[in-house]
Formats: structure tokens, C-alpha cells, sequence
């Protein structure tokens, strides 16, 4: 708590708590769908900044816990709480399923099968479409709020419990230990340490999370689709948005996604070009600044 950019995000917190008294209902939606993706990049920075595993399939979990949450919604009547619950759970059960064999695959070959894992959803969603609603969407009977504010409130709520949660995960003993599987597994476990174990732990912990995140998402929105929570581009938003804010940053993953969202409404009546601007920005930041805006900050401070 004595760190300047600690002190920075508490200020940048209270700020946030009190924009929806400053400021138009849309660009609250704006920001609440900032924050939910936030949570997801946050989530994938803690598999691959500190476990070192290449994630290319944020979106996979995400799609699980939003589509288990909507069809009990939808079907059962469940309640929204009961339903999140079930979202969490669906993910971290179908991220289990996916980790415990592709953990054991070397290189580049996980990410490639959780990629594959975000096309097999996302046909299966589409297939069955007589129940999952499609392309078009699953409509749901029940939402969080019809208030901007509260449903801004929310989101905001619980990427700063998220956040906290993350980050003080990742800076505890179990943050080292992933830290030092992912750097040198076979040193690690020369160590003692059961690196399968720990990194399926990381796994589940960012399925947690993301399922969560997707699952709070639909009952924002009102329905569950494909396009916000289990599309390839939302993945790839989800990637740049944590690598942007800096790497085993973690809150930098939410700042990055704020900046990704922000920045593409500003660029908005540049059209077509906008999206030229921002993977621009991006891609400058990825080259030239490796540990992204909050790792600046950060490496700025320790020169002072």
C-alpha cells in the first residue's frame, strides 16, 4: 500500500465509483463491458504471466459459464445467483476437463488445443441452435438491473474484488511457485515442486474467474450470443488487453481493457480506420514497451 501506483489505483477506483454521477448512460455500458473483459484478461494474465502457459482460448471459458448460466436461466427459471454459481462451476469443470490433458503437450501445442476449443464451442453452439439460441442469441427472462448505475456499480464491483483476489494470489507463495514452473519447469520440479499440479491449479483458478466474468456478462446484456462471449475476437481482445497492461502485472490487464474499449469509441467516427488505430497503438506498445503501460509505471517508480 505504499507503492505510488497503489495509491494510484485506489484514486482511480473512487474516480471510477463516482463516473456514473458525471456522465451519459453510455458510456457507463461502455465502461461495464470494460470491466467484465477486464476480469478476463486478468484472469489469462495469471495462466500465462506467471504460469507460462499460452492461453489462446480466454473466450472458451468464458463461453462456458455464460451458456451453462443462460440455459438454466432460460429452461430451469434458475435464480441469477444460482445461476452464476453454476456458470463458475461449469467453467472450471469443462477448463479441468481441457488442462489435464493438454498440460501434458509441450510447446506450442496448448495453445493450439485451446484455441481448437473455442471453434468446437462455438460450432456446438450453432449446431444446436433450437436450444442454445445461435448466431441470433438465447434471450434471458431475468437481468442484473435495467439501471445503468447499478449495473455499471456491479461490473465495477467485481473487477475490484477480482482484481484483488488475482493480485494478491499472484503475489503469495503459490504466485512464486507458478512463477518458477513457468520460467524453468524442470527446475521447479527438481525443486520439489509437482508443476502439473500447480499450473492445472492456475487453469482452473483463471476458469474461476473468466466463467464468472462471461456469466455476469449475459445478465447484463439480457441474452447470451456468441459474438461477446465465445468468439475467436473476443479471445484476441481478452490477449491484447493483458499484454498491453503489462505482464504479471495483473491489474494492468484490466487497464488495458479499458484502454481497448475507450480508445475504440474515441477512434469510432474514423470508421473502419479506427480498428487500424488502436492494433497500431498496440502493436507499438507490444514492440516497443514489453512491460506495457502499468509495467512503465512500475519500472519508472523503481528508478526514482
Amino acid at each position: 500500500m505504499k507503492s505510488r501506483v497503489a495509491r494510484l489505483a485506489l484514486v482511480a477506483l473512487a474516480i471510477l465509483a463516482i463516473l456514473p454521477f458525471g456522465v451519459s448512460g453510455y458510456v457507463l455500458g461502455l465502461l461495464t463491458l470494460a470491466f467484465y473483459y477486464g476480469v478476463c484478461a486478468m484472469a489469462w494474465d495469471l495462466l500465462f504471466g506467471f504460469a507460462g502457459e499460452v492461453n489462446f482460448g480466454p473466450s472458451f471459458l468464458m463461453g462456458l459459464g455464460a451458456y451453462a448460466a443462460a440455459l438454466l436461466n432460460h429452461y430451469a427459471g434458475w435464480p441469477i445467483p444460482a445461476c452464476l454459481v453454476a456458470g463458475a462451476v461449469a467453467a472450471v469443470a469443462g477448463g479441468a476437463v481441457l488442462a489435464v490433458p493438454a498440460l501434458k503437450l509441450h510447446g506450442p501445442y496448448f495453445g493450439l488445443v485451446t484455441l481448437v476449443a473455442v471453434l468446437l464451442l462455438q460450432n456446438f453452439i450453432v449446431l444446436f441452435a433450437g436450444i442454445t439460441g445461435g448466431e441470433i442469441g438465447l434471450d434471458l427472462p431475468d437481468v442484473l438491473s435495467v439501471s445503468d448505475r447499478i449495473n455499471y456499480w456491479y461490473a465495477l464491483g467485481f473487477m475490484a474484488v477480482s482484481g484483488a483476489i488475482l493480485f494478491g494470489l499472484s503475489r503469495s507463495m503459490v504466485g512464486l511457485i507458478l512463477q518458477a514452473c513457468g520460467q524453468d519447469a524442470t527446475e521447479a520440479a527438481a525443486l520439489g515442486f509437482n508443476v502439473a499440479k500447480h499450473k492445472l491449479a492456475a487453469f482452473c483458478v483463471s476458469a474461476l474467474f473468466s466463467g464468472l466474468a462471461g456469466a455476469m456478462l449475459i445478465f447484463y446484456m439480457g441474452t447470451a450470443s456468441v459474438g461477446t462471449t465465445v468468439d475467436i475476437g473476443v479471445g484476441v481482445q481478452i490477449i491484447i488487453a493483458a499484454v498491453l497492461g503489462g505482464r504479471r502485472t495483473i491489474l494492468g490487464a484490466a487497464i488495458g481493457s479499458i484502454f481497448l474499449i475507450v480508445a475504440g469509441e474515441i477512434l469510432r467516427p474514423l470508421g473502419q480506420l479506427s480498428s487500424f488505430v488502436v492494433s497500431g497503438i498496440a502493436l507499438v506498445v507490444i514492440l516497443f514497451f514489453q512491460g506495457g503501460f502499468l509495467g512503465a509505471a512500475l519500472a519508472a517508480e523503481a528508478r526514482k
